[in-house]
């Protein structure tokens, strides 16, 4: 398939634009796919296939950002995931799409405040990404306004299934609207998904990305366990240098256990698992984006659609109970061009299901030697190693923005366009530095981009808003 550049694609300058900052300038064989039907006018029902990594949220994100006009205020298009960390990550890279059209996107899921997620999703919302869930909460109890709703995303739809979501997802589509598109990703289809598909779409565009440059560059190992768990990984980390690596375990007992055994002599270790508190779910997942966790021990809770950057290592500490899992774990590393290596972890048991895996996904695992580390030699290898912080693109769209908080909102009769009249009558600023902007009931809140938030912030505090003397000062994050 010949590349063709977004800059080419019938985007509006703002998409285009976001693109630029994200660096995205070729789009993958999904992408090519998958945008150029959903930017047409005609609508059509779709199901896509294609393996983890291959850019499946961008494919469907782009045009769907590109359709949204910023003024209406109802929901204009859903989006279901199986985790709440891919919620947020799907929150994370629609907002970077559609920063420049300032597009509201919300995530919702269990383990937070109901009544916060009320009141954010009475203020203006484009797009709602969710846990079926929390989401089928809110549509029960008339929270979600999708009088307007035009599209429904079912993202990872095989691992929906895998978690027990499917009911909760129909009874989803019977409090939507009739007149909607369906657009739904898996990497795979087990017949429950294939059923879902005859039920609620309609005569849908089969897409499957066989392309394999597409697909992660990943190098695929196996060791023989012969010494304890604890002490293999961290034998296997010092002979493969990682600067980082994903270690999966079964279960969340596993994965306390190991840490538990790991943590005295690995610097920067985290863990995460589903038993764990969402604020710090949130926050390890973070820290090992960021750099500040260098190897994180998890349950297949980050097996999906969780994209850290230059990911070098995935270790498979509990042999996976199916391919998929195999396959989702792994497709973790070895992503956006980059080369990875999974290392599976083989104990005697094992040796039937690793034939079946080999004969199922077409190729032999080769086996390696981890010779064994002194004590000394691994501290010496985590002293000399420094933490790199990744420099994700996503993060890049966020320099030189500073976000504002006005102490008045709709009591004071106070609107967006109200906001922007005053911001836009500064010197040396227009439209293009202003990003998202929210007004709740008291408050209101303004991006200012092109690192001109200081001068807007001084000229603001004396200015007026609708005659209106307001406080503003910078916003907490």
């Amino acid at each position: 398939m010949n590349k063709k550049l977004f800059s080419k694609y019938p985007l509006s300058n703002e998409i285009k634009r976001a693109l630029s900052f994200l660096h995205y300038t070729s789009p993958t064989s999904i992408q090519q796919m998958v945008i150029p039907l959903l930017l047409h006018k005609e609508k059509q029902d779709l199901v896509a296939q294609s393996q983890t990594g291959s850019g499946k949220t961008a494919a469907y994100g782009i045009p769907l950002c590109e359709k949204i006009d910023w003024d209406e205020n109802k929901v204009h298009s859903l989006i279901l995931t199986p985790t709440r960390e891919l919620a947020d990550q799907v929150k994370e890279d629609l907002t970077a799409i559609g920063r420049f059209k300032r597009l509201h996107i919300k995530a919702i899921y269990g383990k937070q405040s109901y009544e916060k997620q009320k009141l954010s999703l009475k203020q203006k919302t484009h797009v709602v990404v969710g846990t079926p869930g929390r989401v089928l909460d809110h549509l029960q109890k008339g929270t979600l306004d999708v009088s307007k709703l035009q599209y429904v995303v079912i993202d990872e739809a095989d691992e929906l299934f895998n978690k027990g979501f499917f009911e909760q997802v129909e009874a989803i589509f019977q409090q939507l609207p009739k007149e909607r598109t369906h657009l739904l990703f898996s990497a795979t289809f087990p017949e429950e998904v294939e059923a879902l598909i005859e039920n609620i779409m309609d005569h849908p565009v089969y897409l499957k990305n066989e392309e394999i440059m597409d697909t992660p560059a990943i190098q695929h190992m196996a060791v023989q366990v012969t010494q304890p768990l604890s002490d293999l990984i961290l034998n296997v980390l010092h002979k493969e240098g990682a600067d980082n690596a994903l270690i999966f375990c079964e279960t969340q007992r596993d994965v306390d256990h190991l840490f538990q055994k790991m943590k005295a002599t690995t610097p920067s270790l985290g863990k995460l698992h589903g038993g764990m508190r969402q604020e710090e779910r949130l926050q390890v997942m973070n820290q090992f984006k960021s750099g500040q966790i260098r190897y994180l021990l998890s349950t297949n809770l980050a097996a999906r659609g969780i994209d850290v950057h230059n990911l070098a290592l995935v270790i498979h500490a509990s042999f996976p109970q199916s391919i998929e899992h195999y396959i989702h774990r792994t497709g973790r590393t070895g992503r956006n061009g980059a080369v990875g290596k999974s290392i599976l972890l083989v104990t005697t048991d094992d040796q039937e299901a690793l034939t079946e895996f080999e004969q199922e996904l077409g190729f032999t695992f080769l086996f390696q030697d981890i010779p064994h580390v002194s004590t000394q030699q691994k501290k010496h290898f985590y002293r000399d190693k420094t933490v790199t912080h990744a420099t994700e693109e996503k993060k890049k769209i966020n320099e030189g923005i500073m976000k504002l908080y006005l102490n008045g909102g709709k009591q004071k009769k106070i609107r967006a366009g109200d906001l922007v009249g005053t911001i836009t009558s500064i010197p040396n600023v227009d439209a293009n530095d202003i990003g998202i902007i929210t007004v709740e009931q008291n408050a209101s809140f303004v991006e200012i981009l092109n690192d001109k938030g200081s001068h807007v912030l001084e000229h603001l505090r004396k200015s007026t808003v609708k005659g209106k003397q307001l406080k503003v000062h910078q916003a907490k994050k």
